[in-house]
C-alpha cells in the first residue's frame, strides 16, 4: 500500500492541481470552478481530517478530505467526503490507500460516518468506495446539473465505528 500522511497546508499546490484536475475532467465533482491554492490551503488548515497519498519519490499524487455533512448538532460526527488522484497515477493504489488513511484519520477524530456522491458512470470511484467498506445506499436522480445536463449520484456510506453501540 502506498505512503500515506496527514495533509498540510504546505500541501496546497499539489493537492490543488489534483483537484483541478478532477474538476476539468467532469467525472467526479459538481464542481465546476478550479480552486486556487488559497482557497486549499485553508481547508486543509480547517479541522475536518485530510490526508495525501505518496508515490516512490515521495510526490503527492491523491488524497481525500472530508467535510462537514451538515451543519445541525445531529450530524456532527458525519463527514462528506472526496478522494481524488492525479491524472498520471491514477489505477495504481493511490485513491484506495487515500480513502483508506482518510477513514482511519476520522475514526481517530471519532467521526462516526463517511459518506459522498458519486456519479453513476464513475465506475472507478465506485469499485473504489466498495473495496473500501462503503456500500451504496440510494440514487439520486437528477441530483445537479453540470455543464448544462442533469447528472445522476450514488450516495455511499461508511459506518467507521461499526460493531459499537
Amino acid at each position: 500500500m502506498p505512503a500515506t500522511r496527514a495533509a498540510t497546508p504546505d500541501d496546497a499546490p499539489a493537492v490543488t492541481r489534483i483537484y483541478n484536475e478532477g474538476i476539468a475532467d467532469r467525472i467526479a465533482t459538481f464542481e465546476a470552478r478550479e480552486r486556487t491554492e488559497d482557497e486549499v490551503a485553508e481547508r486543509l488548515r480547517g479541522p475536518h481530517p485530510a490526508v495525501v497519498a505518496l508515490d516512490e519519490r515521495g510526490k503527492v499524487v491523491a488524497f481525500a478530505w472530508s467535510g462537514p455533512y451538515s451543519t445541525r448538532e445531529a450530524y456532527a460526527t458525519i463527514g462528506d467526503h472526496g478522494v481524488y488522484v492525479a491524472r498520471e497515477a491514477r489505477g495504481r493504489g493511490y485513491g484506495e490507500a487515500a480513502l483508506r488513511a482518510l477513514m482511519n484519520a476520522a475514526r481517530e477524530t471519532g467521526m462516526h460516518k463517511l459518506t459522498s456522491r458519486v456519479f453513476v458512470d464513475n465506475a472507478a470511484s465506485r469499485r473504489l468506495h466498495a473495496r473500501c467498506g462503503f456500500r451504496e445506499v440510494g440514487l439520486h436522480r437528477r441530483h445537479a446539473r453540470l455543464d448544462g445536463e442533469w447528472r445522476d449520484v450514488v450516495t455511499v456510506e461508511v459506518l467507521l465505528d461499526e460493531g459499537e453501540d
